[in-house]
Parts: structure tokens; sequence; C-alpha cells
């Protein structure tokens, strides 16, 4: 692959991304609700996972990909304890 052509396609992915990190951190700052709240960072997490896996590919590293998925089980677990807050139970009941 023609490597002006990878930097194009990095270049516009790494702005739609940016594009998104800003629409969802004004969601998960002035979200009506928690559920909202949570939502946005949920999306935010798992685009940053994703966003990180592609990087992997393109520079052939396994690092990066074994970064992501601490990320996306933290946005897993997050969920949970929110689900539990949410309907006022201890973790585990």
């Amino acid at each position: 692959m023609d490597p002006l052509m990878v930097r194009s396609i990095l270049a516009g992915l790494i702005g739609v991304f940016v594009l998104a990190i800003i629409i969802y951190s004004i969601r998960v700052f002035k979200g009506p609700t928690i559920p909202d709240m949570v939502l946005a960072v949920d999306a935010l997490s798992y685009d940053l996972a994703v966003l990180i896996v592609v990087l992997a590919i393109l520079f052939d590293t396994v690092y990066l990909a074994v970064a992501a998925l601490p990320l996306v089980l933290w946005a897993y677990i997050l969920d949970m304890y929110v689900a539990k807050y949410l309907e006022r139970e201890e973790l585990g009941d």
C-alpha cells in the first residue's frame, strides 16, 4: 500500500474519532441523566479501543492491541456498577 494513501486514511480516521470524542465528551459533562452519561462513556471507550486496534494493525504491533482489552473491560465493569447502583442492590445480589 502506498505510504501517502495510508497517511491520508489515517488522518481521516483520526479526524472522525476526534469529532466523536468531542461529541461524547459534551454528552458526558452535560448529559441529562446518569444512563445517558454512562452510554457516552461506553461509546467513547469502545471507539477508542477500535482506534487502538486499527493503529495496531497499521503499525503491525501486538502491544497496542493488548492495551485495548483492559479499556473495553473497564467500560463493561462500569456498566455493571452503574446498573447495580440504579437498582439499589449490592454487587453479587
